[in-house]
Formats: structure tokens, C-alpha cells, sequence
């Protein structure tokens, strides 16, 4: 496969040089710089064959490297083998930027080039400052790498679905409304719209181009009159003509954007946001007239959601949580009895997961690792390479649903036969750390980075770490992983934080990761509510919405302190209150069982 992939760099360089490049950048992304694409924006995979998600490839004419975070950097190490490509591991001690690698290699006047569809405006202008002083001139208007993929897939097109008000809680008209209030109070004539789960949620509609995430690729303008929607043509359904035309939205082609948006009126003042808005429309939008890069207000009102979506989601997280507590009582009751692998252990979630009412998706591809594939967090087994499942170890499964009613994501850890006192210490760790933070009791005002380390402090007390956040925001019938909300311990400067606030959504999944050897993760998914105001200001709490069991056969209570016991088993008795009303007499005989008070 590698030498494949040295073949691929080497077409890639023979059309940089015929068009006077220097070095490419290949991101991975598309033209809305989402986290998940589509197979035709692959371009790094297809490039460089890492597979992960999140990844950036340097070409220059003699040397390749790939910029990856710690969630990949063991699947990035074994996919790059023999193809070339460096590995740069991100936030690593003595890793440059990417910025900082092009400032040292690039000679003075040279040429950069990638395809500015598919690099957002925040790196495209952080390039343009520190290369400056180099005078290095950018080719932005060409993407090269379609002269080299022969067989590149189409674009995706995939019909349109209209959600009732019923499942949203508030019309599309009623959320311009909002948006169009925010665009007066900066200043701001119009709003150019890039990033497709906040179109999504802006017009309560719902599409189908990338893969686990119900989104379309289109683009959204609106002033405080009209609302532009620019959307392929295949896409479009009766249902869309009818619902545009009930909300004074206009429809126009994907493709017409950018000339649009060089047509605009002179003194038109456009706010966009530059994380999420290609560098290619941001300098249409700069060469025509005034624009304000900030963030898109649709992503906090995204973020809290209303008392119509919570109450679906509780709905819909107990029908996710019953899928999951059926999937574990079937691999422990069949774990040595039948043959069963990484992959067909997803497929039985997967398959309880699309029967159950309501369901329209998988939230993304099920993670299904065991032993030491699971310390590669973002681990994909695949038929042709994947493990057998035996009654010893344990099996990591991260995995979630998209509903007519929410988006779940939920992860758990199951023993399948003896593990050793080392893995039980761990686990327990990553148990107390979840429910430290479940449990947490906090003023109005504070940031995930104020209370990571109630999940993060049991692994600190043993001088261990995990190379990521601690939880992440969760669209509704969206994209898995939402922002602007976050927990994390990391301050990071350009980084924005958002205040917790009441109805937002956040995932809570601490883990341990021992590469070659094992990993564990627990993740539930919570709720901000407001708790006691008093007058030391508004206090709040974490409703949790996620109802399986954690393994006690990994749990170790010498490990744990009284009120962290007591936590969990206050946390196993909601679970068989919650879920006895989906599980049949021998399923619930071992729910029984598997949430009893310990210690």
C-alpha cells in the first residue's frame, strides 16, 4: 500500500513543479471545514493512507509530513510506515506548527499552494502572517490533487428532510429572528453561513451528504430581510420548495456562491466566521467591501438546547441506553460460547441500535476495540483485519445513534474474562473520575477547563494522563461532536471557551490508553440545569441522560473512597429504575446483578 502512496506523492510533485509550487498543504476537510467528509474530500487519505479523522499533509518537493493529534498518533505511526511521510505529533515537546515548519524550510519568495475551498480563513491568514517575511506568495485557487485522483468520487447529493416544529421547539422563521437581532448588535448587515450543522439548525432541515452526520452541503446568506439558500439542485425536494417558501427563504445553486457574493451591495457589511468560512470566500468577501470575522451566533443558540429538544433527548437516550444494556448482557452471556470478532460486535449493536423506534443513523461509525487496539482511540476494525473476541481482557465500545429526537454517544468498557490488578486500579480510576464529574456542583460562570479535573485528578494522582479532552458538546439529530462548549484542562491561545450554561449538552469520558497492551473509557453524556441561587449567585448541576452499567468486575473499591462508592451505586440503581421498562425477565435478571451495591 505505501508504495502506492510514494507513487501518488510523486504524480503530486510532478504537478506542483509544472505549476511553479513550492509546497501543498492537504487538509482534512471540505468546503465547510467540517470534522467528518465526504469520501470526495478524502484527498489527505488518499494522499498520505492514514485514515483518521483529523489529520493535515505537507508536500514539499523532496520531503512529506503529517500533522495528526494524540488520539491517532499510534494508528498514524503504523499507517505512515514505509510511505515517506514524517509523522509530526501535535502539542508534542519539540513539534513545530505547521506555520513554524514552512517559516524554517521555505526559501525567500516561493510559492504555496492548496485548494482555499478547503483551508479555512483562520490558518489561511495565520499563514500569510508568519510567512510574511518571506515574501511567499500563495496559489489558492487550484486544487492540484484532482489532477492526480483518477477515480475521485462524485460530490455527494443526497434529498432534503424538513423537521416539524414539533421536534424542533422553534420555527426556522422565529430562529432568523434571533440571528438577525444578533447581526444589528454588531454591526453587521448580513451573515454569511458556512458551517453546515449551523444551517441545519438554522432552517430546521436535515441532509444526508456526510456520512453519520444528517447535513447537506450548502451555504446560507441572510440580511435583515432576505435569507439566501444556496444548495444543489439535486437535493432539493417539494417538501424544501414548500417549507423555503413558508419561511421568505430563496433558493440558489451550490455552485453560485462566490459570484453572489461578488455582487453584493457596496456598503453591505458581512459578518462570518474564519474557522468554519474557506479561505477562498474570505477573500471574495475582503476584495468586495467591509466583513467581520467572529463567531456565528447560530452556534450557541445551536449549543442550549430548548425545553421541546430536551425533553426528546431524555426520550431518546433511554431507548439508546436499553440498545446498549441488551448489547452487553448478549456479549457476556455469548463471549466464548460463539465466535464473535471486533466487527460483529459492532454489527449487533449496530443492527439493536437501526431497530429501535425512531432511529435514523449511527451518530458515527462504531468504535469496537479489544485488548490493545482499544488504546487507539479512534480505532476502526475493519473484516479484513480486526480481532477475536475471547473470555479474557476487555472489549472497548464507543458507538451512538442519530433519532427523529436526538444524538447519542455513549462508551463503555466491558470485561470479558479475568484482567489483571493493574487494569482493575485503572479502570476504577476512569470510573470515580466520570462520576466525580457527573456529580459536580458549580457557580454560573465556569468553563469546562474549571471542572476537567474532576474527571482528569484520579489519573493525575497516578501521574497518568489522556491525550484529549474530557467531553465535548452534542448536536441535537446533528453532528456528534458540537462546540462551543467543552471540558478540558489545556489552555490553548486562540482557543475560545464557552461558559456553561443551562441546556447545553457535554459528554464526560475520561480513559486510560497503555499502547500495545489495553484501554478503557467511560463516557456518559449530561445535561447543565440550574441548581440553588442564593446570594453567592446561581449554582448548577449535571443531569445525566445515559443509563448503562459500568463493569463492576473491573471496579476495585480499595481503590475508591466512601462518598465516590456511594456515587456509583446511586448511579446502578437509576440505571435499573430506568431501564427495567425495556428489558426482558433474563435481561433484567442480569441488569440486576450487574448494578448491585458494592462496597
Amino acid at each position: 500500500m505505501n508504495q502506492v502512496i510514494r507513487q501518488r506523492l510523486d504524480a503530486l510533485r510532478k504537478v506542483m513543479e509544472a505549476e511553479g509550487v513550492d509546497y501543498y498543504i492537504v487538509p482534512t476537510a471540505d468546503f465547510h471545514n467540517s470534522e467528518y467528509v465526504d469520501d470526495y474530500f478524502k484527498v489527505r487519505e488518499f494522499l498520505s493512507g492514514f485514515t483518521g479523522s483529523n489529520g493535515t499533509l505537507v508536500v514539499g518537493g523532496k520531503e512529506a509530513c503529517l500533522w495528526t493529534d494524540g488520539r491517532y498518533f499510534i494508528q498514524a505511526e503504523s499507517e505512515l510506515e514505509g510511505s515517506g511521510i514524517e509523522l509530526m505529533r501535535m502539542q508534542e515537546e519539540g513539534v513545530p506548527t505547521i506555520e513554524e515548519y514552512l517559516k524554517e524550510r521555505m526559501g525567500k519568495g516561493e510559492t504555496l499552494g492548496f485548494d482555499g475551498r478547503v483551508v479555512d480563513t483562520a490558518f489561511g491568514c495565520r499563514l500569510e502572517k508568519d510567512l510574511a517575511e518571506k515574501e511567499i506568495r500563495f496559489r489558492y485557487e487550484k486544487d492540484l490533487a484532482d489532477e492526480v485522483w483518477e477515480d475521485r468520487p462524485s460530490l455527494p447529493c443526497q434529498t432534503i428532510m424538513v423537521l416539524d416544529e414539533a421536534i424542533c421547539g422553534k420555527s426556522a422563521v422565529e430562529k432568523m429572528a434571533d440571528v438577525r437581532r444578533e447581526l444589528s448588535a454588531r454591526k453587521a448587515d448580513a451573515i454569511l453561513l458556512s458551517k453546515l450543522d449551523d444551517l441545519m439548525w438554522l432552517l430546521n432541515i436535515r441532509g444526508g451528504d456526510v456520512e453519520c452526520n444528517p447535513v447537506a452541503l450548502s451555504y446560507a446568506y441572510l440580511t435583515g430581510t432576505e435569507c439566501y439558500y444556496f444548495i444543489q439542485e439535486g437535493e432539493v425536494t417539494p417538501q424544501l420548495r414548500e417549507h423555503a417558501d413558508a419561511c421568505g427563504i430563496i433558493l440558489k445553486g451550490y455552485g453560485e456562491v462566490a459570484d453572489f457574493l461578488k455582487g453584493r451591495r457596496e456598503k453591505e457589511c458581512v459578518l462570518y466566521d474564519g474557522k468554519n468560512t474557506s479561505y477562498a470566500l474570505y477573500r471574495t468577501l475582503q476584495e468586495k467591501g467591509a466583513c467581520i470575522d467572529g463567531k456565528n451566533p447560530t452556534e450557541l443558540m445551536k449549543a442550549i438546547k430548548n425545553p421541546v429538544e430536551l425533553a426528546n433527548m431524555e426520550k431518546v437516550y433511554l431507548k439508546d441506553s436499553a440498545a446498549v444494556c441488551k448489547f452487553i448482557y448478549w456479549l457476556k452471556s455469548n463471549i466464548g460460547k460463539i465466535p464473535i470478532t471486533e466487527v460483529t460486535a459492532a454489527q449487533y449493536l449496530d443492527d439493536l441500535r437501526r431497530n429501535t423506534e425512531g432511529c435514523l443513523d449511527l451518530s458515527f461509525p462504531t468504535i469496537s476495540g479489544y485488548q490493545e487496539n482499544a488504546a487507539m482511540m479512534h480505532y476502526e476494525a475493519t473484516p479484513e483485519c480486526c480481532k477475536t473476541l475471547a473470555p479474557e481482557g476487555m472489549l472497548l465500545v464507543d458507538s451512538g445513534g442519530q433519532y427523529l429526537g436526538g444524538t447519542t454517544d455513549v462508551t463503555r468498557t466491558i470485561v470479558l474474562g479475568p484482567v489483571s490488578q493493574e487494569m482493575k486500579k485503572h479502570f476504577t480510576a476512569v470510573a470515580v473520575g466520570m462520576l466525580q464529574l457527573s456529580n459536580a456542583r458549580f457557580l454560573y460562570g465556569c468553563t469546562g477547563r474549571n471542572l476537567d479535573i474532576l474527571a482528569r485528578g484520579p489519573l493525575w494522582n497516578l501521574d497518568m494522563d489522556y491525550k484529549c479532552g474530557t467531553g465535548h458538546g452534542v448536536g441535537y439529530i446533528l453532528n456528534v461532536h458540537e462546540g462551543p462548549q467543552g471540558i478540558r484542562w489545556r489552555y490553548m491561545e486562540g482557543i475560545g471557551e464557552a461558559v456553561i450554561e443551562p441546556g447545553m449538552d457535554v459528554t464526560n469520558e475520561p480513559g486510560v490508553y497503555i499502547e500495545g497492551s489495553y484501554g478503557i473509557r467511560t463516557e456518559n453524556v449530561m445535561v447543565a440545569k440550574n441548581g440553588t441561587k442564593n446570594g453567592d449567585g446561581q449554582f448548577m448541576y449535571f443531569d445525566t441522560l445515559t443509563f448503562v452499567p459500568i463493569d463492576l468486575d473491573a471496579i476495585d473499591t480499595a481503590y475508591m473512597e466512601p462518598g465516590q462508592i456511594a456515587m456509583l451505586n446511586r448511579y446502578h440503581a437509576q440505571v435499573r429504575e430506568k431501564m427495567a421498562p425495556f428489558m426482558t425477565a433474563e435481561e433484567m435478571e442480569w441488569l440486576e446483578a450487574a448494578t448491585r451495591e458494592v462496597g
